[in-house]
């Protein structure tokens, strides 16, 4: 009777859904009538909607070893069985409740979320050994609206957000599950992984070794703990060659590491990007350049591989590509050196759209004025539509547009001042000069003197001489 009276005070607090107080009086009745599996069956009740499965899973067990005609508790032990992420186990009781009932509509719409729970745990396994880590994701979400309780399921799903790069997710989980079982190697090797593609390995290797504790045969937590150590020491080791100026040595070393392992996206990053300013050093600079691209497709928001692709692509010419970094590199952080440096790379592109002067006379950038001159004279010469008054139409109209073009350059280089807006990049048309406008031939004969006719003759095979009539 004293228990009876203990269960009805349970039944009145369950009914008003305080379940901490329903939880004390089944205690109670329990302890008073241990032998009876209506209390137990009402206090796992009472378990679940606390949401403590494991405890609530223990009670109905023994609600139906008292009693294994307890419809109640074998429905609940499924229950708490499902909720588990058990489905084999949670369908073999909601089975043994239809063979006690067989028109019990609980027990077939419980069977039916189980073999759901089944199917997607199947369709995860073959999605994870094809490295579909979303759809394992998908599929642990609906498997988890089944199985709330399910740490195996959370875990699975931490573990493929983690080889998403959705770290905070991935950490998120891990950490629910360690403040409920510190101990859980599973959650550590979660929250290690995390750390270890986000490239924080020194704090990664501590929750491997962690996990390893508490599962020494844990295989994911000592493979990976394993890449990192040498990830770790491979790239300290391309540090330390390339700081020492052994360039070689480094390129060696940041290849070994990126061999590690292919899934450290971050990590991989910043090797590509090393190993691409040890070739910008070897002064490979198309290889320098593959390697900061690989480092950018790796990680789109890495601003030192863009900044290390830009200065390459400076030094190759390739200055549409390299204002094109420069740009997406201001963007994203709007510094004054950024800008400066964008500015640059503008100025070389609108440089290289125009005709190299320089070029045209043969000469460098460092020329002297007697050197300008030297160089004009040998290309006039050379170049003069007199001396190819012999020739074909096609190379008349050929070496004429080039007598032009070195006319043009002389005329710029010659002058202090339009050489230096010429090289700085600014238009020239601002100084009133208009290229199509002048003629070549009174430069020329300005440079070389003389009245205004001449004449190219020959003076021997191949030798040409210029005479003034």
């Amino acid at each position: 009777r004293e228990a009876e009276s203990f269960k009805e005070q349970g039944n009145a607090y369950y009914a008003k859904k305080d379940y901490n107080e329903a939880y004390n009086y089944y205690t109670k009745a329990i302890d008073t009538c241990p032998n009876n599996a209506s209390y137990y069956g009402n206090r796992a009740a009472t378990l679940m909607m606390l949401g403590r499965f494991r405890e609530a899973l223990e009670d109905a067990q023994q609600s139906v070893r008292l009693d294994d005609s307890f419809v109640r508790g074998h429905l609940r032990e499924g229950k708490c069985h499902l909720s588990l992420g058990n489905a084999m186990a949670a369908s073999r009781c909601f089975q043994r409740v239809l063979e006690l009932d067989h028109k019990n509509t609980q027990a077939q719409q419980e069977l039916k979320n189980a073999s759901t729970v089944l199917e997607y745990e199947k369709i995860a396994e073959v999605d994870f050994e094809k490295r579909d880590f979303r759809k394992v994701v998908f599929c642990m979400d609906r498997a988890l609206e089944f199985a709330p309780a399910c740490h195996r399921f959370k875990i699975l799903k931490a573990e493929c957000l983690a080889l998403l790069g959705r770290y905070p997710e991935a950490q998120s989980v891990a950490s629910d599950i360690l403040r409920m079982d510190s101990t859980n190697a599973d959650a550590l090797y979660v929250r290690g992984l995390c750390l270890y593609y986000e490239d924080c390995i020194e704090k990664a290797v501590q929750f491997f070794v962690q996990a390893l504790r508490m599962a020494p045969d844990h295989e994911k937590a000592c493979l990976a703990c394993r890449n990192a150590k040498a990830l770790k020491a491979k790239k300290e080791d391309g540090n330390k060659a390339f700081k020492e100026g052994n360039y070689k040595l480094a390129y060696e070393l940041y290849t070994e590491a990126l061999g590690i392992d292919p899934n450290n996206i971050k990590t991989n990053a910043k090797l590509y990007c090393n190993r691409g300013t040890v070739n910008s050093k070897l002064r490979k600079l198309e290889e320098a350049i593959d390697d900061c691209t690989n480092a950018v497709k790796l990680d789109d928001t890495y601003i030192k591989a863009y900044l290390r692709r830009a200065q390459c692509y400076m030094d190759t010419e390739q200055y549409e590509d390299a204002v094109r970094d420069y740009e997406k590199v201001y963007q994203t952080e709007k510094t004054k050196e950024h800008k400066q440096l964008l500015k640059n790379a503008q100025v070389e592109l609108k440089k290289s759209k125009r005709k190299d002067y320089y070029k045209i006379l043969g000469i460098d950038k460092n020329a002297s004025e007697d050197e300008i001159k030297k160089a004009y004279r040998k290309r006039a010469l050379m170049h003069h539509p007199d001396r190819h008054s012999g020739a074909s139409a096609e190379v008349q109209k050929e070496e004429e547009k080039k007598f032009k073009e070195v006319g043009e350059a002389f005329t710029i280089l010659s002058d202090p001042k339009k050489k230096a807006r010429y090289d700085s990049g600014q238009d020239l048309e601002e100084d009133g000069l208009n290229m199509g406008d002048f003629d070549a031939n009174n430069i020329f004969k300005a440079f070389f003197g003389g009245p205004s006719g001449f004449s190219f003759e020959a003076s021997g095979p191949g030798n040409f001489f210029f005479q003034f009539g």
